[in-house]
């Protein structure tokens, strides 16, 4: 990663007025058809969750106002994107784990695998510092209706939020919350990502297999 100036890029206008605003995060709540995800994730023995997280960095990985970030009062451009996943550990506790995003999804289920059963067991979070990390709490056992995410004024980072999706005869549906720092990107370009991740998580692996899954 590295300081850029903000005068020098498209968020110049957004970056003078929001940073030091008291409350400077935007949350847009949206309704998802995960259908097609269920299907997957039950047929060819893939987590949702995983699959869930990798839909999100493939939609974010196509705007480029993901990959520069408010940090410490300066605007930082990152080279890649990962996405952030919190584990229950063994203690009966949770510990955050980040897992680097990639295009390919066998690579990004293995490093997800490998990733959270490491969380799980030593208790310790992973944290990718060199990376924009976006942030999900899957509260899959719970039915909520939304999620405000809070703002500490240390982390800036855009945040998801959901619970569990709801079945019915036609089709299954996930109300997830999406956080941003506003001047990090604008609504319009945080409209646009949610319509890419409906997009991913449709478009998901139609029409490939994936060896050794059911």
């Amino acid at each position: 990663m590295q300081e850029v100036n903000p005068k020098e890029t498209t968020r110049a206008y957004a970056f003078e007025m929001w940073m030091k605003a008291p409350m400077p995060m935007v949350t847009f709540i949206k309704t998802l058809d995960v259908s097609h995800l269920r299907r997957i994730s039950h047929r060819r023995g893939l987590k949702f969750n995983m699959l869930m997280c990798w839909c999100i960095g493939k939609a974010a990985s196509q705007i480029k106002e993901f990959y520069m970030l408010p940090v410490g009062g300066k605007l930082m451009r990152y080279d890649t994107i990962a996405v952030n996943t919190i584990v229950a550990n063994r203690e009966g506790e949770v510990s955050s784990c980040d897992i680097p995003f990639c295009d390919d999804l066998l690579k990004f289920n293995a490093d997800y695998l490998r990733l959270t059963l490491q969380v799980a067991e030593t208790c310790e979070n992973h944290d990718i510092a060199d990376s924009m990390v976006i942030g999900t709490s899957a509260l899959a056992h719970y039915d909520i209706d939304g999620a405000i995410g809070m703002y500490s004024g240390i982390f800036n980072n855009p945040f998801m939020i959901w619970g569990r999706y709801h079945r019915n005869w036609f089709k299954t549906c996930l109300t997830v919350s999406f956080q941003f720092h506003h001047a990090q990107m604008d609504g319009a370009h945080a409209a646009l990502f949610l319509e890419l991740l409906q997009k991913e998580i449709s478009s998901l692996l139609k029409g490939s297999l994936i060896p050794g899954s059911r």
